[in-house]
């Protein structure tokens, strides 16, 4: 069975064609429950998100601040595996029919095996995978098997690539470029980096590929503010804090699809 690769390009190409960014929410799996995560991901998706990255909890999650490390750890608690991380891809796939990403460190699926991964992902409808710690050089198994299956291979860029880097990163890379505004790691912060236009133009020098921009972002305004020359804005953090801030799991459900809304409206320029 192949994966949804192609419903992801159609999918940002679909917000270019609409003259915006696309809205790309991340949330992890099992957080704070295996169906609990799965109601988020589908809430976030109702309230308007194009894209959601499904996270995989992981023990040392090092792209990851506070914020995604506590979710993860509650994850982790209640024992969730990669068994549920793809029962959340396909039910929030089909109850949707909007594209869903895996985000995950290397170590797993190198654990888990990758054929076997990769042909589950896509048995789930799922979109592809975007991995940050994996290093180009070293990612040929990964893409093989992923090409096979219809994934996408969304690769992480950082203010700090080099422009030939940039250049060897977008060419082995699928679906988008994911441009990390900032050094460091993801969490709510009062502005988006000013390097973040400045890597998302030298990204596009090398690719037609989206390029999409993530860590930081977490308002309407900041949201509305990366829409301008991003081709999609990424949240993930501020959707997380919303559910950790929630009294209860439904309430916590409800503020991610509000939230999802209030960022659809920044990314449509309507803040």
């Amino acid at each position: 069975m192949s994966g949804n690769v192609r419903l992801l390009d159609d999918t940002l190409a679909a917000a270019k064609a609409e003259g915006r960014s696309a809205l790309i929410a991340y949330l992890p799996a099992g957080f704070p429950t295996v169906d609990g995560g799965i109601e988020a991901v589908k809430a976030a998706l109702e309230g308007g998100a194009d894209v959601v990255e499904v996270g995989l909890p992981h023990s040392d999650p090092v792209l990851d601040g506070p914020v995604i490390q506590t979710a993860d750890d509650i994850a982790l608690r209640g024992g969730v595996r990669i068994a549920d991380v793809m029962r959340t891809v396909r039910e929030a796939h089909e109850a949707t029919g909007k594209p869903i990403l895996v985000m995950t460190y290397w170590n797993p699926i190198d654990r888990y095996g990758v054929e076997r991964f990769t042909a589950e992902l896509a048995e789930a409808g799922g979109a592809g995978c975007i991995l940050p710690d994996l290093p180009v050089q070293e990612s040929a198994l990964w893409r093989e098997h992923a090409e096979k299956h219809g994934l996408a291979t969304v690769f992480v860029v950082a203010p700090s690539s080099k422009d030939a880097r940039l250049a060897e990163i977008t060419a082995a890379g699928s679906g988008f470029v994911y441009a990390a505004s900032l050094m460091g790691v993801t969490g709510t912060r009062e502005s988006v980096s000013s390097q973040a236009e400045d890597l998302v133009r030298r990204t596009r020098a090398t690719t037609d590929i989206p390029v999409c921009v993530g860590l930081g972002v977490s308002s309407p305004a900041q949201a509305a503010e990366v829409a301008r020359f991003a081709d999609g804005v990424i949240v993930g953090s501020a959707f997380v804090k919303r559910m950790l801030d929630a009294p209860d799991a439904a309430a916590g459900v409800e503020a991610v699809r509000a939230l999802a809304g209030e960022l659809v409206e920044g990314v449509r320029g309507q803040v």
